[in-house]
């Protein structure tokens, strides 16, 4: 069965901050296994965390993070959604960068409720996309 919700990488950079109670509020009330992660937010998770010197902090939220959060393989399904997506937006003269279009394209090919605070995934129609920013 297919998550309710993909959180995308901005909504798992607030949990992991642990500051923002109406988000952790509101994700508690999200019965178990209906929430998950593209491995694409991981990768850019992992970056972002290379990237910062690998900080004791961060590195620890984002094991309890996996620790409650599934993550879902980019995978064919995923693959094939991505390039008619991205096919379908730039023909409406829509772009987005690269990992948004494969975060949009999984949550897409899996049926689940995108979860962003980035405003670029409005741009994509609502026939293409379901789309919460909380």
């Amino acid at each position: 069965m297919s998550p309710q919700y993909l959180l995308d990488t901005n909504i798992i950079s607030h949990i992991m901050q642990g500051r923002d109670n109406d988000l952790l509020n509101r994700l508690t009330k999200v019965p178990v296994g209906q929430v998950a992660m593209s491995s694409v937010t991981l990768a850019e998770l992992e970056y972002g965390l290379h990237r910062r010197g690998q900080p004791t902090r961060l590195r620890n939220a984002l094991t309890q993070v996996l620790l409650r959060i599934d993550v879902l393989p980019w995978d064919e399904q995923a693959a094939v959604r991505y390039g008619e997506l991205c096919n379908s937006l730039e023909s409406q003269g829509i772009n987005l960068r690269d990992f948004d279009m494969m975060i949009a394209a999984h949550a897409a090919s899996v049926k689940s409720t995108l979860v962003s605070r980035d405003k670029a995934f409005s741009q994509i129609p609502t026939d293409c996309l379901s789309l919460e920013i909380w």
